[in-house]
């Protein structure tokens, strides 16, 4: 039976860690995407560091990335196409997520 306890908790330790590393892959998604956006925005600096945040903060409003999209498309306007948007969150996942894999080497 100990073994089958052993199997159980390691699932539940893999699914705990995959869950943290997706949302620490969302947030820096989000965050890269803000200062994405911000230079569109003509924002830098400071200014941009806190737009980023804005972004991060936008993904909590619901779940899913519609709430981040909405966000940035709102506030872009006609600055961006949709399918600019959305390539460029696809995108910016991929490189999140890299960057964690570095981090955690």
């Amino acid at each position: 039976m100990s073994t089958f306890n052993d199997r159980e908790k390691a699932f539940e330790n893999k699914f705990a860690h995959d869950s943290e590393m997706q949302f620490k892959a969302e947030a820096r998604r989000n965050k890269l995407l803000g200062l994405w956006a911000a230079e569109h925005l003509g924002k830098t600096g400071d200014e941009a560091a806190a737009y980023a945040v804005e972004v991060v903060k936008s993904d909590f409003e619901e779940a899913g990335e519609e709430d981040v999209y909405r966000k940035v498309s709102g506030d872009l306007g006609s600055r961006v196409e949709e399918s600019d948007i959305r390539a460029k969150m696809a995108e910016l996942m991929v490189e999140a997520k890299a960057q964690l894999m570095k981090e955690v080497d």
